[in-house]
């Protein structure tokens, strides 16, 4: 990609827009390194690296010269654990690519700007960070204001996202490119397109920045300004702030409800609500004791300490998270394959189980247990299926999974993970 000679360089710097073939690879880079699905052409990243030059050549042609216009999203419908689902926007290959190069290009000055307790798609920032800084935080205040932002990516307002954009870049290539990916239509499963005036496509590879962009202003902005002393953590649309009392609490959602419809944003009725982080210190009886925040859920628990049990404010696998993941396991149907031996499926399963257990395992480990432990059920079910004399010792299938645990604890991740204590889970199924 890179030019060499001074024929080509000259070529080059005859664009309109000073972008560099080095811009393009180097975004390609990190495209094919996040994989993704494909977007409206139906071209997967193995296709588009089946002409892989021309194909980052001629996208790198229509973006110096400001021909590039990015083709309509692929929408497709996610579930949510309420039942209802979450639209979600996947641009093509060649669309990612282009969108890699304008976030590569705004990064690093965007990132100068952003506040400290936001967390959600930055580099050295993590969702256990801010799960870290919350559950520190609610042990030294007695009420959370939990804040649910309706269909936030949906309800982006363009004009002043645009406006804030203007503030920190005057590339009129990086203008030109993201004004065009906001009104970039969505295209549905019968090929019907949906104009957008509003909103970012959840999905885009240029969407978080943007997103982090549009409520450094409209929530981080104003939070130091008006409220400097009220604590908050936030990953993208997902808040929580931390309030001494539950008037200065049912204040704060007050104001940011006005702050919000002066953003064109709306607050969740039902699931926006004020949080009582009840403790042994603390007396009383509130209508919400318990919130949930990137997958884990807080609330009073028992805790074992050197000087003995007591009740503490603290976050655990939530319900939600947990019947994602077995809902995940069943997706495999390894008790189909039983084509498959143990130390095929162990290498199948065991990213997943590293990264479910790296991220849930790091508050409340023990809550995760029976949780991941759903596995060694579904392997005693391969077992039956693979071993016929297990047909009529369903038990023995069990005790079976059980014994090679102990022998073999490195085989599956959970196994090494939870020595010992899942032995006893398995027993009691």
């Amino acid at each position: 990609m890179a030019s060499t000679s001074n024929g080509k360089n000259l070529i080059q710097n005859t664009k309109p827009f000073a972008i560099s073939k080095r811009q393009v690879w180097e975004a390609y880079k990190r495209v094919k390194a996040n994989r993704g699905a494909a977007g409206v052409d139906g071209q997967s990243i193995a296709e588009f690296e089946e002409n892989l030059h021309a194909n980052l050549y001629k996208l790198w042609n229509r973006m110096a010269s400001g021909s590039y216009f990015p083709p309509p999203v692929r929408r497709v419908e996610i579930p949510k654990g309420d039942g209802r689902t979450r639209p979600l926007g996947i641009p093509t290959v060649a669309d990612r690519i282009a969108q890699m190069v304008v976030t590569h290009f705004l990064q690093p000055t965007l990132e100068a700007l952003f506040h400290a307790d936001s967390y959600g798609y930055r580099p050295g920032k993590s969702a256990k960070d801010a799960l870290n800084v919350a559950k520190q935080r609610c042990w030294r205040h007695d009420w959370v204001l939990d804040l649910d932002i309706k269909a936030f990516f949906d309800t982006i307002d363009h004009g002043l996202l645009m406006r804030a954009v203007r503030r920190h870049t005057t590339s009129p290539w990086a203008l030109l490119y993201i004004e065009r990916w906001l009104k970039a239509p969505a295209q549905l499963a019968d090929g019907t397109l949906l104009e957008r005036n509003e909103g970012t496509p959840q999905g885009g590879v240029i969407s978080p920045l943007l997103a982090n962009l549009y409520l450094h202003y409209a929530f981080d902005e104003w939070m130091k300004r008006e409220f400097p002393d009220i604590p908050f953590e936030r990953y993208a649309d997902d808040v929580i702030c931390h309030c001494r009392s539950e008037q200065q609490a049912t204040r704060l959602k007050d104001a940011i409800t006005k702050r919000f419809a002066a953003c064109f944003l709306t607050l969740h009725p039902d699931k926006t609500k004020v949080v009582y982080c009840k403790d042994n210190r603390r007396k009383g009886v509130y209508p919400a004791i318990q919130f949930d925040f990137l997958g884990y859920t807080f609330r009073p628990r028992w805790v074992k300490a050197a000087t003995g049990t007591f009740v503490g404010f603290n976050p655990a696998i939530s319900a939600k998270s947990a019947v994602a993941i077995r809902q995940a396991m069943r997706s495999w149907k390894l008790q189909l394959r039983s084509d498959l031996t143990l130390e095929q499926i162990a290498d199948e399963v065991n990213p997943a189980l590293r990264g479910w257990i790296n991220y849930y395992g790091a508050h409340f480990r023990s809550a995760l247990i029976p949780v991941i432990d759903h596995l060694d059920q579904i392997l005693s079910r391969w077992a039956i299926r693979k071993y016929k004399h297990f047909k009529h010792r369903r038990w023995n299938a069990l005790r079976w999974v059980r014994g090679i645990s102990w022998r073999q604890p490195k085989l599956f991740a959970h196994w090494l993970a939870f020595r010992g204590t899942t032995r006893r889970m398995i027993g009691a199924v």
